[in-house]
Order: C-alpha cells, then sequence, then structure tokens
C-alpha cells in the first residue's frame, strides 16, 4: 500500500471525521449519568462483599481464638 503524503492524509481525515456522527449533549448526559450509577451500584456490590466475608471471617476466626 503506498503512502499518501501528508496533505492527502490530512484531507483523508477530514473525509472520515466528517462521517462520525457525533452523539448529541442529551445522549452524552444520560450515558454519562448510567456511568456513575453503575459505578456506585458496584461500588455498592462490592462493599456488601467484602463486608459480609470479612464478618464470616471474624466469626469463625473468633471460635477458634
Amino acid at each position: 500500500m503506498a503512502r499518501a503524503n501528508p496533505l492527502q492524509f490530512i484531507q483523508q481525515v477530514r473525509t472520515e471525521v466528517g462521517k462520525v456522527v457525533w452523539p448529541t449533549r442529551r445522549e452524552v448526559v444520560l450515558t454519562t449519568v448510567m456511568v456513575f450509577i453503575m459505578a456506585i451500584l458496584t461500588g455498592a456490590f462490592f462493599f456488601l462483599v467484602d463486608w459480609l466475608i470479612r464478618s464470616g471471617l471474624t466469626t469463625i476466626l473468633g471460635l477458634f481464638g
């Protein structure tokens, strides 16, 4: 494949960027909110799992200690 000169490359990049369908502001905000909600839910889930495992191990080790 032949290398394009820098001017052709820039023209091709501009053409390709023009084909991109950019999200609307509403879509960006909605997606961002969903990411934050999922991050909070995931954090809460792992906090709960960690707490349950820690409590269980503390109880088990307390019986034998």
